[in-house]
């Protein structure tokens, strides 16, 4: 007797044992659509208005990954920061179990930017759109110099008449449209084609030099293409993307991307602009 029910008790353990694979592959393969998304986008009210920092929140069983405009992020739930008043569009797209992506759409009305931005959002985009050009009163537009010590191309430097040899129809004529809707990147080289992308101001990324004094004020990437010229010779012309601010006015843009590993002093890449 005691070995049937020992058997019996064998049995239901192996058979709850087998079940759980089939369980958690259907939780994981589970995928619900676009209609079914359980997400908000939710401006904080100040003063009664609403203002210009948002909180995300996704509370749908899928992966993350919001995209409002001028920044993305990962999170479940976020508060994010806005640089337009009016209407702004926000993307979210989130990954089913079975890895399909599914997308909506929500759209914030900012009354008031409550929150500061930071100035530099004007600086590069205007009111809403702004387009850079190399800056040919400059003594060079682009070149090489030291990661921390130098402000603008020093040591191995070239003139916008030059550029064209490192990167064709990217030097004169050749410019660079920044808006804010969406943070849009457009560049538009001499013989008419153009290359779009987004890009992403980080202002909160300093850098200094070994003196504590700021080098560079925070960054600039972009996705989908480059800056003008925007490789890396050393690197086999590797595109970059992602750039220290060195300077940003309403009139004028130095950027600097260092190689890989380099410490103060060591090559580090410039490039001059000017607004249009």
């Amino acid at each position: 007797m005691k070995k049937i029910i020992l058997y019996f008790m064998l049995l239901a353990l192996a058979s709850l044992t087998a079940c759980d694979p089939v369980e958690s592959r259907e939780t994981l393969e589970g995928a619900i659509t676009a209609e079914q998304l359980n997400i908000s986008a939710t401006p904080i009210v100040v003063n009664g208005k609403n203002s210009n920092k948002v909180i995300l929140k996704n509370n749908s069983p899928v992966l993350s990954w919001w995209n409002y405009g001028t920044g993305t992020t990962q999170m479940q739930t976020d508060t994010v920061l806005l640089v337009l008043k009016g209407e702004n569009s926000i993307t979210f797209t989130g990954q089913n179990g079975d890895g399909s992506q599914i997308s909506k759409t929500i759209t914030v009305n900012v009354e008031e930017l409550s929150f500061p931005v930071p100035p530099e959002w004007g600086y590069l985009c205007g009111s809403g759109s702004k387009t850079w050009v190399w800056d040919e009163t400059a003594p060079s537009v682009w070149g090489n110099g030291g990661y921390k010590n130098d402000k603008a191309p020093a040591w191995w430097t070239l003139k916008i008449g030059d550029i064209n040899g490192q990167a064709a129809n990217e030097g004169t004529g050749a410019s660079m449209d920044f808006s804010i809707s969406g943070a849009a990147f457009t560049k538009l080289k001499s013989d008419g084609s153009s290359e779009k992308g987004s890009f992403a101001l980080i202002m909160t990324s300093v850098t200094l030099d070994d003196n504590g004094n700021v080098w560079a004020k925070g960054k600039l990437k972009t996705k989908g293409t480059t800056v003008l010229c925007g490789k890396s010779p050393n690197e086999g012309g590797a595109p970059v993307y992602e750039y220290d601010i060195l300077i940003l006015n309403d009139n004028k843009m130095i950027l600097s991307y260092p190689e890989p590993g380099v410490g103060s002093g060591g090559t580090a890449w410039f490039w001059v602009f000017r607004a249009k």
